[in-house]
């Protein structure tokens, strides 16, 4: 279960558009996203990591998620963050309800998470969302 897999499962539920909330220096899922063809961008508050990303040719914004610039994720078909830390995590979803877009979230092992957003098994990993998704392929 490589962290990796967490592109494929973005892949699967959106298209166009994502961003990645608090990249910090783990561009991992941001590359394979890229690479499996979606449009994603990625935000931090560090600069240094927003320049790390842009040096690796990913679009990256230095942007506060507490207190978001809203025109910069215009467009976007979902949010999503690799193992945010814990404070964070309640501003990424009030983001996403602004936005009115899923938001997808890959915690640490141990991290509590917001009650009411839906915890799935995806390849091992997992993964809470505010999406109530089916996939297209099984029985609705």
């Amino acid at each position: 279960m490589p962290i990796e897999d967490f592109a494929f499962y973005i892949k699967e539920r959106t298209n166009g558009r994502v961003a990645e909330i608090g990249v910090g220096f783990n561009f991992k899922v941001a590359l394979k996203v890229k690479e499996l063809g979606l449009d994603v961008f990625v935000v931090d508050w560090n600069k240094n990591a927003v320049e790390k990303a842009r040096e690796l040719g990913l679009k990256a914004y230095v942007d506060d998620v507490f207190n978001p610039n809203l025109m910069l994720y215009e467009g976007v078909g979902a949010v999503y963050s690799v193992r945010p830390t814990p404070e964070i995590v309640k501003a990424i979803l009030e983001l996403a309800a602004k936005l009115k877009v899923p938001a997808y979230i890959l915690p640490f092992s141990l991290d509590e998470m917001p009650r009411g957003l839906k915890l799935e098994n995806y390849k091992g990993l997992a993964i809470y969302t505010t999406e109530k998704f089916k996939h297209p392929l099984k029985k609705r």
